[in-house]
Order: C-alpha cells, then sequence, then structure tokens
C-alpha cells in the first residue's frame, strides 16, 4: 500500500478517533453531570421528607403541650405551625414537580393523607379544649388513633423516603455507571489515537520511510561520486519508496550504461588513435620489413584479443609469405599458395568458422577460432594478405570488422606504394639492361667514399668485356645484351656481399669494394676473371665463344686520394686493355703474373 493512501487512512483513523473521544468525553461529562442532579434531587428530597416529618412532629408537640398546660404560646405556636401547612403543600408540590415515580406519586399522595388525618385529629383535639373538654382532647391526641395516625404518618415518610433514597441510588449508580462507560470508552478512544498515531510514528516513518531513506541516502551519495558498483537491494513495495528505489536503481542501470558507453567511446577514441599512429607510420614506411614491423606493433594493441598475420605476395606471384605475426597465431600456414584462400580467390574478406556458414580455407589447420582473410590490394594488384583469428566465437572479430578492413586497405596502399618506391628506385639507380646499379648510383656511392676515405681504405675495380663489338657485330645486338648480362650476373655473384657492382657505361662496369685492401680487391678482380672466361655462354642455343674481361684496379691505401679513385682504376683498366686484356692490374704496377692473351 502506498505511504500516501496510508498516511490519509491514518489521518482519517485518527480524527474519527479525536472525534469519538471528544464526544465520549462530552458524554462522561454530561453524564458526570446527570449524577451531580441526580445527588442533588435526592438531597432536595431528603430534605422535603425531613420537612414534612419535622413539621408534623412539631405541630403534633404544640398541640399536646397546649391542652396538657393550656398556655397561649403553645396555642400559638400550634397556629404557627398550622400557618406553616402552606409551606408544607408548597413542599409536596415541589416534590410532585421533581418527575416522581408512580409508586413515589403513590406513596407520597398517602403521606399526604396521613398528614391531612393527623392534621384534622389535632384541630379537633385543639377545639375540644378550647371548649373546656380538655380531657376530650387529652384523650385524642395521646389516644390509640392519634398514635396510630401518627405512626402511618411516619411509616409513609418513611416509606418514601426510601423509594426516593432507592430512586436516588439508582439514578446515582445509573449516572455513575454511564459516567464511568463514557470515561473508559473516552480514555480507550485517546489511548486508541495514541497507539494509531505511535504506530504511524513507527510503521510508516520509521520502517517504511526514515529506514529506506537512511539506506537509499548512502546509495544516492555514492551513486553521486559515480561509484556504480554499489548495490541497490530489491525493493516489492508498491509505494513512494518503493518508486524512488525503482529511479535509483534506473539511475544506477543508466549510469553503468553510460560509463559503459563512456568505456566504449573510450576504447574506440583510443582504437582510433593507434589506427591513425599506425597510419601514418605506414606511410613513412621505406621498407617492407619496417611496414612489417609496425604491422606487428600496433595490431596487439587495435585488436588485443586478435592474433594474426600479414603475408606479403612474392615477386613471381606464386606464394605468400608470412611478413610478421602477433600473438602467435595457431591455424593458419607461413607460406599459402593463393588459391588455399578463399579471400584471394574471391578479392574480399573471407571468415571461416567453426559454424559453418561458409566454406573454410585451406590453408587453415582445424580448430574452433573464427578467422578472418582480408586481401590486400592496391588499383586491382594483390599484394598480400592480412590474416586475423580470434578464440571468442568472433565476437570481438565482428566488432572490429570495419577497422580491419579500413587497416587492410591503408596496409595494401602502403605495401602498394613501397612497391611503387622499389620500381623507382630500381628504375632509378639500377641499369634497365644489367640490373646492375647505374652511373648514377656510383656517383653517390663516390661521394660517400670521399667523406669516409680518411676513416677506412676502399678498392676500386674497372671491369671491360674484351672485344664486345665482335659479339654484337658477329650474333646481333641481343647476343650481345645476353654477354652483357651474364657478365653482370657472375659479378653481382663473385662481388657479394664484399662490394657493389654498377655498370659505368657501354660494356665497362664498376666494382666498388668498401673496407677492402688493393691485395683484396685482387683477389676478387682475378676469381671474377677466370670465373667469366671458365663459363660456357650461349644465345638462343647457340655458342657465343669464349668471353674474357680486363680489370684494372685502384685503392685508397697509401692515402691516396678517393676523388681520382675511378680515375686511377680506368688508367690501369687501360694498360691491362693495352698489354692484352684478360689481365689484372694494379696501378703503378706491372702485368699480372697470372695473366693470359685473350683468345
Amino acid at each position: 500500500m502506498r505511504i500516501s493512501t496510508i498516511t490519509n487512512w491514518a489521518y482519517a483513523v485518527t480524527v474519527v478517533l479525536t472525534v469519538l473521544s471528544g464526544g465520549a468525553f462530552i458524554l462522561s461529562a454530561h453524564s458526570a453531570v446527570r449524577e451531580r442532579a441526580a445527588v442533588e434531587t435526592r438531597q432536595r428530597l431528603d430534605e422535603l421528607v425531613d420537612q414534612l416529618a419535622l413539621a408534623a412532629e412539631q405541630t403534633t408537640e404544640d398541640a399536646r403541650l397546649f391542652v396538657m398546660r393550656g398556655e397561649e404560646r403553645h396555642l400559638q405556636a400550634f397556629r404557627g405551625a398550622q400557618g406553616e401547612e402552606r409551606a408544607r403543600e408548597e413542599a409536596i408540590k415541589g416534590l410532585k414537580s421533581t418527575d416522581l415515580s408512580p409508586q413515589e406519586l403513590f406513596a407520597l399522595r398517602r403521606l399526604e393523607t396521613d398528614a391531612e388525618a393527623l392534621d384534622q385529629i389535632e384541630e379537633k383535639a385543639v377545639a375540644d379544649y378550647g371548649d373546656g373538654d380538655s380531657d376530650g382532647a387529652r384523650q385524642t391526641l395521646f389516644g390509640p388513633e392519634h398514635e396510630r395516625l401518627q405512626t402511618d404518618l411516619l411509616t409513609s415518610v418513611q416509606h418514601f423516603i426510601d423509594l426516593v433514597a432507592t430512586r436516588a441510588a439508582d439514578e446515582f449508580a445509573g449516572a455513575r455507571a454511564r459516567t464511568d462507560l463514557w470515561d473508559n470508552i473516552a480514555k480507550s478512544m485517546l489511548g486508541l489515537t495514541a497507539a494509531v498515531f505511535i504506530g504511524v510514528l513507527y510503521f510508516v516513518l520509521k520502517r517504511r520511510v526514515a529506514t529506506p531513506l537512511l539506506r537509499m541516502t548512502g546509495i544516492v551519495n555514492r551513486l553521486a561520486k559515480q561509484d556504480y558498483d554499489v548495490e541497490v537491494l530489491p525493493d516489492s513495495r508498491r509505494d513512494e519508496i518503493g518508486e524512488m528505489n525503482e529511479a535509483i536503481q534506473i539511475f544506477r542501470d543508466n549510469g553503468l550504461e553510460r560509463e559503459r558507453l563512456d568505456a566504449e567511446r573510450r576504447r574506440d577514441q583510443k582504437t582510433k588513435d593507434h589506427i591513425l599512429q599506425m597510419m601514418h607510420r605506414l606511410q613513412a614506411c621505406q621498407q617492407h620489413e619496417e611496414l612489417a614491423e609496425v604491422v606487428s606493433l600496433f595490431a596487439p594493441r587495435i585488436f588485443p584479443h586478435l592474433a594474426g598475420q600479414l603475408y606479403l605476395m612474392n615477386s613471381s606471384r606464386s606464394a605468400l609469405t608470412s611478413a610478421s605475426q602477433w600473438r602467435q597465431p595457431r591455424r593458419s600456414h607461413d607460406i599459402l599458395a593463393p588459391a588455399e584462400c578463399w579471400g584471394l580467390r574471391r578479392g574480399r574478406p573471407h571468415v571461416s568458422d567453426h559454424s559453418g556458414g561458409d566454406v573454410p580455407c585451406q590453408h587453415l589447420e582445424a580448430g574452433d577460432d573464427a578467422c578472418i582473410c582480408i586481401p590486400l590490394s592496391a588499383q586491382g594488384d594483390t599484394v598480400g594478405l592480412l590474416y586475423f583469428e580470434g578464440a571468442d566465437g568472433g565476437k570481438a572479430m565482428e566488432s572490429a570488422r570495419l577497422y580491419i578492413e579500413i587497416i587492410a586497405e591503408n596496409i595494401g596502399l602502403a605495401i602498394a606504394n613501397l612497391q611503387l618506391r622499389d620500381r623507382l628506385t630500381h628504375l632509378a639507380v639500377r641499369d634497365p639492361l644489367t640490373g646492375l646499379l647505374n652511373r648514377r648510383s656510383l656517383d653517390d656511392e663516390m661521394n660517400r667514399l670521399r667523406r669516409d676515405s680518411l676513416d677506412r681504405p676502399s678498392a676500386c675495380l674497372m671491369v671491360d668485356i674484351d672485344h664486345f663489338k665482335h659479339f654484337n657485330d658477329e650474333f646481333g645486338h641481343d647476343a650481345g645484351d645476353h654477354v652483357m648480362r651474364q657478365v653482370a650476373t657472375l659479378m653481382t655473384e663473385t662481388a657479394g656481399k664484399s662490394g657493389s657492382v654498377y655498370r659505368f657505361g657501354g660494356e665497362e662496369f664498376t666494382i666498388i669494394l668498401p673496407e677492402s685492401t688493393k691485395d683484396a680487391g685482387f683477389g676478387i678482380a682475378e676469381k671474377l676473371r677466370t670465373e667469366v672466361e671458365a663459363t660456357p655462354i650461349t644465345y638462343q642455343g647457340r655458342p657465343l665463344g669464349t668471353v674474357t674481361v680486363s680489370i684494372g684496379i685502384a685503392s685508397t691505401e697509401d692515402g691516396k686520394p678517393a676523388a681520382t679513385l675511378l680515375q686511377r682504376a680506368d688508367a690501369a683498366l687501360l694498360r691491362a686493355k693495352s698489354e692484352g686484356r684478360n689481365i689484372t692490374l694494379i696501378e703503378g704496377s706491372g702485368r699480372s703474373p697470372n695473366h693470359r692473351l685473350a683468345g
């Protein structure tokens, strides 16, 4: 029941009980008045009856004294008593007006009759005594008839007194009982009113209002401090307190939901910040290794519940190799063929999970983790694959899918930009025919050597293909280009990691060997010369004959300047060609002891 209803009922009951208590007190007071009236009536009746009895006795006494003594004063007293007969009649009339009962009226009439009879005898005796019959008068006043009438009068008076006393006692007792009854009723009503008031104070104010409000005050204070972990106890009451408790519960639920949304918004903003940071770094990457490192660093931050790998397509477009991975993915292989992935086949994201909603990719091991493959493409060309797997039934993956696709698109563009940059760089620094570094790259390297020549020695090899025009004239320019590419390959393999090979121009090449002495350079040059001479070269199934090279060597040892390194190596090459070709010469020295003339 609602507190307002209880309060209204309590107010109404209190008012009714208060009115009833007031009415009971009024009735009790009225009964007390009637009690006092009964007492007063009894006293008045007693006084009137006593007045009748005394008047009768006094009249008899005066009459007897007169007939006994004959004194005039006694006659005057008797006449005076007779004069008071009117007062006695007034007393009897007053008695009749007191609302006497029939028995009392009958007793009063009998008393009046007995009194009149006694008065007549006494009047007659006094008259007889006045006529000289004193003996007759005495006989009358002291005779049995007078005694009988006097006794009857006294008996009537006593009977009337008894009747009046009984009635007065009954009326007094009734008035007293009614007074006590209404007084008890009034006290009971007052006590009941107090009980209702105390009950309302205890059950309504304390138990249903004060105690819940005290509990809810603590809860509201904690909620005001945004402590939404506080527990709101359930309250099934359908009153104002229950509604307040329900409102507090709704406020707490709204606070929790707002906190959840704020946390989700913060997580979303944090994810966006990580994605933005990742995009900035992807755009600044200059190598595929850097790009793979950036992806493996930021992917677990953006998707903390997902493992994955980044695959890059090889140059022959026959396979994809894992460039980086994070959180140890378990289902996908490190190397996969494009045909093994439905995402690559379809050119769009593909989800493989245990629910069987779609066909799983062939490069996946059996497992319950949900997987998604997102092809990385740019300008219609597939450049790689972004792979994620999660162990939560795909919920985290589904919620993050939009971000995954955005990241995949940017990674694809970044890879395409790197590949384009590599191609442009290759075109800028590589010779298109041989694939070797071009003259521009050689100039850059020489500038670097000029800066570092004081710190470390370097060697330079100038290589020239002997009688190269013979191959162009006899076998054609395509055959000549083929010879040049084969020699370039042998030079690259021979130099290895020790140096860099450049196409200087025409059929001349340059090998720069940083941190190498002229003796180390001579060893590499002789190895190259013998390898070229010993390698048969054919073009379209036709032998092209023996190919030889002449090599000149220069070094920055002994304080020789790096600025003249090329010129000194080229001078050594010219001497080698002039001395018969197919030989290696070091600047400032004679013919190589292992030289052989060209065939």
